[in-house]
Order: C-alpha cells, then structure tokens, then sequence
C-alpha cells in the first residue's frame, strides 16, 4: 500500500492510503491457539486484503506514525501506525486523535463531571482538562493500531 503523507508534526505525521491496490494475502482457515498448540492446517484457503479488513470508511480514514511514549501503556508505541476513522463518533473511552492548541495527539477521551478530559496512557503524563479557551476538535477515532511485536 502506498502512503502519501499530508502532514507531518511533533506527535503524528499523517498519511492518506492508497485504495487503487489490492494485496489479498493468504490467511489461515482456522485460529491460532495462543495458548496450547493446536493441530496445523495443511493448507490456507482463504485471502485477506487489508484495506478491506482495516478500512471501514475509505474516504473518512486517515494513517498516522505515532512519536512518543503517552500511549505505551495503551499498546500504542512510539513508531506505530494508527488507522483513524473521522466516521466514527467519539464516547467515553475512545482513543482519539485530538486537534488541541495548534497540535495533534493521540489520548483516551473522558468525559467527567467537571469537563472533558484528555487522558494519557502512561503515568508520567498528567491528564488535560478541556476548557473554553481551548481550540478543541476530536479529529477521529483509532479503529486498529500496527506495530511491530516489541
């Protein structure tokens, strides 16, 4: 898949994908035990294209490479790549990626009593509270993260 980049800033570098491809891959018929081994298939029979996996939204879905630790504690680690849907809405819990103050990030929405929060998934990030004078907008939703296993 080609990725044409269409922004590149201090916590994400975005990408828009290319759709014109297709790379239907082979993929096991059955699951892959985690857990005990499970008897081998001799055989795959089905193929999966990961555009078509991945991408819910074409015209809505955005990648961006992440900088930074705030998400580690998330799965989300410096290097990765996010699948963003601006289609989907945003809710409590949703990892978004959020326009705040001229800047992108990526943080877990909360919604409290006293406002939104901006919440980080590694401790030595304080959270950020939404507030008026804020220029605010949740950019889109993280549907899927790929990274390589660390």
């Amino acid at each position: 898949m080609i990725l044409t980049r269409i922004h590149a800033g201090p916590v994400l570098d975005f990408f828009t994908p290319d759709f014109t491809t297709q790379l239907e891959l082979p993929l096991a018929c059955t699951a892959i035990a985690a857990g005990f081994p499970s008897p081998a298939e001799e055989y795959l029979d089905l193929a999966l294209d990961l555009n078509k996996e991945l991408v819910k939204h074409p015209a809505a879905t955005f990648y961006a490479r992440v900088k930074g630790g705030s998400m580690v504690d998330a799965g989300i680690h410096d290097g990765d790549l996010l699948v963003i849907d601006k289609a989907l809405e945003p809710k409590e819990g949703s990892i978004a990626v959020c326009y705040l103050d001229g800047e992108f990030t990526v943080k877990r929405l909360a919604v409290q009593k006293d406002g939104i929060y901006l919440m980080a998934a590694n401790q030595e990030f304080k959270p950020i509270r939404i507030t008026e004078e804020n220029d605010f907008l949740v950019w889109g939703i993280v549907a899927y993260v790929i990274h390589k296993p660390r």
